[in-house]
């Protein structure tokens, strides 16, 4: 499936997906851990939802949750407290859950959202009872899980539109733009004359996918647009979308016919990201 022409083993990464989406939120892990083990955990303080997901020391995903949450915008923590009490309510489920102690993490930020973000996000996973061990930006974090060593990953979330692009496993460029699943809320918002709570229940709803997307189409050409045009020096193939807000049948092809060229898309795109943070928790080599 898409291996060779990709370089990216997407089969193998819809598997370790599928498996992990089992258990999200679930009162049992993947397999059984023992005590001894080096275990990584990975924070995902995202715009409409905060995941926490966890590793084994060979980075096969074994449990994660999350809780839909409105404590961030646009990539920026904006309600501290909120954030931390969710995170910690995150941690102690997986504790209950693993029967172990969950006692270091790894968190992300958009690109070039700067020290103070990345400083914010340190705090909140510090005061949840971490030990904050590195801050990565998330599009890279998403490829690492995809094992990206060609290619272009674009991470759509709910505020941004990261972008990491890599030749010969070498990171050529990173970047952000403001534009993700809170701008299609908003356009939502604003066609059917409702609040943004109101709209962004509208765009989950299964059921009214067809009509949703008519409207919020111009912000997935937007995305793709952004990509097109914002990477210096060119979009590298594969193209890999992930994120959470894209989780509608036709944002690829969409996606794909503005950026003039095609684009793939893992099952559950929005525990990529979060995956691939927590493969960033271990010791420094």
């Amino acid at each position: 499936m898409m291996t060779i022409k990709t370089q990216v083993d997407l089969k193998q990464v819809n598997q370790q997906l599928q498996a992990f989406a089992t258990v999200v939120n679930g009162n049992h892990p993947i397999r059984e851990v023992t005590a001894d083990e080096q275990l990584r955990v990975g924070v995902d303080l995202g715009t409409s939802s905060i995941v926490l997901t966890v590793l084994d020391e060979q980075n096969q995903p074994l449990y994660g949750a999350f809780e839909y949450d409105n404590a961030v915008r646009d990539g920026i923590v904006v309600n501290f407290i909120e954030s931390v009490q969710i995170l910690k309510r995150l941690k102690q489920k997986a504790e209950d859950v693993l029967g172990v102690t969950l006692t270091t993490a790894c968190g992300a930020v958009p690109p070039g959202t700067g020290h103070g973000s990345a400083k914010i996000v340190t705090n909140v996973i510090e005061s949840a009872e971490f030990e904050c061990r590195e801050i990565v930006d998330e599009p890279t974090a998403a490829a690492q899980f995809l094992h990206m060593q060609d290619g272009t990953v674009v991470d759509i979330g709910g505020g941004t539109t990261g972008i990491s692009v890599f030749e010969h496993g070498h990171l050529n460029e990173v970047l952000d733009e403001a534009t993700g699943g809170f701008h299609m809320t908003l356009v939502l918002a604003g066609y059917h004359h409702v609040d943004s709570a109101e709209a962004e229940l509208m765009k989950r709803d299964e059921s009214k996918e067809g009509e949703v997307f008519a409207v919020i189409r111009p912000v997935v050409e937007k995305m793709a647009m952004i990509t097109k045009t914002a990477v210096t020096t060119e979009v590298k193939q594969p193209v890999i979308v992930v994120g959470g807000a894209i989780n509608f049948k036709q944002f690829i092809p969409t996606f794909s016919k503005t950026l003039t060229l095609p684009a793939y898309k893992p099952d559950f795109p929005q525990f990529v990201t979060p995956l691939g943070i927590a493969m960033y928790d271990h010791e420094p080599e």
